[in-house]
């Protein structure tokens, strides 16, 4: 089954927001084994719409909308669905009953704009919305399938989750051919230098198909095996992902979508181990990062932001005369730190990070992207440095994500070195 994915909306069209459905949609997709043609993004515009749909159902075995579904004058996909399957629209009780609903919970009444929202195309099959008031819409005509859904995201993943997926599955339930996909999560690890240490990838995937999807925290490796029967496709997963271990096997965190953060936490869970963070630069990024992840207090104990060389000295106890003689950032003081908080929060781990974001406070020898992590326990206190880019957002990003990198390598005894 193949799949064009169409985005809604002016504001996507300019670039006012991100197009984060269409690389969800396509992700979930992927996963069940739908090829997934195109992705296309049109404007609030009747004409460029009608035309879209056309020309995607044409080409596709399945289309999926999002946005255009709320109640303000611009939200025009419903009207265009009416048009483009000449149907119309009728009012839903249950759909209705969800509107009511959900307003009452919020303390609302319902409008006449919102009641409208329970007029669906009367050929459809409607996708109830747990999250807001504009219900989704599948339509199956002439063996193709069409799905519209709202355009906010947490609205739309719930649809997907709850209801298209498992729609989707039953329609590919009779496939003569089984498709698996594993992605394996890397970090610490350039795209080029992963590339080579992997070698012949035509010995390595015998047949599979492997895609490098690198980002600014690491290189995700997707692992695609086709097979006829199911139980060879898992076989040959097992060994494709048993080979690439094999040679980068240090640098993979997760063969689920699963964060570093929330590794980093079932590690900690898993060895009842307790953690302290000390950060500088990072501004209690790290921090946020584990305890965004519930059950966080079993693990992580305190974090303090010590960003002021005087709060480094009054609070962690770092030696001044580090301070003046190697600087606030530098081998020496990230292992002070990280010792410090061990110290004073009784934890196993202490871990620190101190660095120089930009654009300013960069020397000649202590550049912008900068970023030295230190680690401690009972036994050793070490550090690490780091070089990252010019950008301070990104840097903070990349300084947490390598701290808690050496956070998993520390716990599953992983050399720093690589």
């Amino acid at each position: 089954m193949n799949a064009h994915i169409i985005t809604i909306g002016d504001e996507i069209l300019i670039g006012q927001t991100l197009n984060t459905n269409a690389a969800y949609i396509g992700e979930e997709l992927t996963k069940i084994q739908i090829d997934v043609i195109k992705s296309s993004v049109v404007g609030d515009n009747e004409d460029e719409i009608l035309k879209e749909f056309k020309s995607c159902l044409n080409e596709n075995d399945l289309v999926i909308v999002t946005g255009g579904l709320g109640p303000t004058h611009d939200d025009i996909t419903r009207t265009c669905i009416v048009k483009f399957f000449h149907t119309e629209l009728i009012k839903n009780k249950e759909v209705l009953d969800d509107v009511v609903n959900f307003l009452s919970k919020h303390g609302r009444q319902i409008s006449k704009v919102n009641e409208d929202q329970a007029l669906v195309p009367k050929i459809a099959e409607v996708i109830r919305n747990e999250l807001g008031t504009a219900p989704g819409i599948l339509i199956e005509k002439d063996n193709k399938i069409f799905i519209v859904m709202p355009g906010v995201p947490f609205e739309m993943h719930k649809m997907m989750e709850s209801y298209v997926i498992p729609k989707l599955k039953d329609k590919l339930a009779d496939l003569d051919y089984s498709i698996k996909i594993t992605t394996l999560q890397t970090t610490g690890i350039g795209e080029s230098v992963l590339f080579e240490k992997l070698g012949d990838l035509n010995e390595l995937l015998n047949g599979g198909k492997l895609a490098f999807l690198p980002s600014q925290f690491g290189v995700k490796l997707r692992i695609t095996v086709r097979e006829e029967m199911e139980e060879l496709a898992n076989n040959k997963m097992s060994e494709i992902v048993q080979r690439i271990r094999g040679k980068v096997g240090r640098y993979i965190f997760s063969n689920e979508d699963e964060p570093l953060e929330e590794v980093i936490a079932r590690l900690l869970r898993e060895r009842g181990q307790t953690i302290a963070i000390a950060e500088s630069c990072t501004g209690g990024y790290i921090s946020n990062l584990l305890t965004n992840i519930s059950g966080s207090s079993r693990y992580y104990e305190r974090g303090i932001i010590s960003y002021s060389n005087a709060s480094k000295v009054e609070i962690l106890k770092v030696n001044e005369d580090t301070i003046t003689q190697f600087g606030a950032v530098s081998l020496e003081v990230a292992r002070q730190m990280a010792e410090g908080i061990k110290s004073i929060s009784g934890t196993d781990i202490g871990l620190s990070v101190t660095g120089i974001m930009g654009p300013t406070g960069a020397g000649i020898d202590k550049p912008i992207g900068l970023v030295y992590i230190g680690i401690c326990d009972d036994k050793v206190c070490t550090a690490k440095k780091f070089n990252f880019g010019d950008d301070r957002i990104r840097n903070k990003q990349r300084a947490a994500q390598a701290a808690l990198d050496m956070v998993r390598r520390y716990i599953l005894g992983i050399s720093f070195d690589e």
